[in-house]
């Protein structure tokens, strides 16, 4: 492949996806403010790059996986950022998890530009990233979408165009709240059956065969229930998802009790200093409102 991509945001996610896009044969200029990641990137084949500028100029798509809001408007749209540099017809791809309204900005700079914007949200944490498995959600136009496929099938196992610019923000934000109330539910489930005595690793087993299964159960009972909360998604990343779950909510003014209590409770495990842990360490979350220190006790 002759074309050029300039990759923006080297993490937990963007490497791997960075680098299958690479090892695929594209021409993936990258850049980061972490050096090891950029060495990762040379590793499989990509380049990199010194600057914003440098990974975008020459490239015909451009992408930024980064953690956060500000970062985008800060990169994207920021002094020396990529639209300052980006040329009219580029396709530009943002994999970053923000909120619908920043999305629907950024899209709005890139149309004055000239720009083809999609943002698209990935699902699927570290591992999917990984094994390239990610569920990807798009927003923006249909022509757009059919041109980033080849690239969504690289780093992905699905991908749908949801709707305008920021649907794919507002699907996610929707992924998020499911994943996270799913966490917290499972934790609930370990607590109850330890208290009472019951084969933990029994009872999820029997939960995951069941119609309460689910692909949190499939990947994640074990470690829950060995207290390994290393982190493939950060507490701190998802406390941040459902604070654009909440946005969103008062946007469309829709009443989401549920929500809330998976927020609280996500912001719990912030103040008890496990934002850096799994969110699957919502198991903690809920031991340490019973007084309990792991594994029941």
């Amino acid at each position: 492949m002759s074309q050029q991509i300039g990759f923006i945001g080297l993490g937990i996610m963007g490497s791997p996806m960075a680098g299958h896009l690479a090892r695929a044969g594209y021409q993936v200029v990258g850049y980061d403010l972490v050096p090891e990641s950029l060495d990762k990137l040379e590793a499989a084949g990509g380049r990199r790059a010194s600057s914003i500028a440098e990974a975008v100029e020459g490239s015909s798509i451009v992408i930024t996986m980064l953690p956060a809001d500000p970062h985008v408007e800060a990169v994207v749209l920021g002094e020396d950022g990529v639209f300052e540099h980006i040329k009219p017809g580029t396709l530009f791809i943002d994999f970053s998890s923000i909120k619908p309204g920043t999305s629907q900005k950024v899209a709005k700079a890139g149309a004055a530009k000239g720009v083809r914007v999609l943002d698209a949200p990935v699902s699927g944490g570290e591992k999917g990233a990984i094994d390239a498995v990610l569920s990807i959600m798009v927003g923006g136009g249909a022509e757009d979408f059919e041109a980033a496929r080849p690239i969504f099938d690289l780093v992905g196992k699905t991908s749908a165009l949801c709707g305008g610019h920021g649907a794919g923000q507002a699907v996610k934000a929707a992924n998020q709240l499911v994943v996270g109330g799913t966490y917290a539910l499972i934790a609930e489930a370990i607590v109850l059956m330890e208290a009472l005595g019951v084969d933990a690793a029994a009872g999820l087993d029997m939960l995951a065969g069941g119609l309460a299964g689910s692909r949190i159960l499939e990947l994640k009972r074990a470690s829950m229930l060995a207290r390994d909360f290393k982190p493939g998604f950060r507490i701190d990343l998802h406390h941040k998802d459902m604070g654009t779950v909440l946005d969103a909510a008062r946007q469309a003014d829709v009443s989401l009790p549920l929500s809330l209590q998976v927020a609280a409770l996500i912001q719990a495990a912030r103040a008890q200093g496990l934002g850096n842990l799994d969110h699957s360490a919502l198991l903690a979350v809920i031991e340490n409102l019973n007084g309990l220190n792991g594994k029941g006790q």
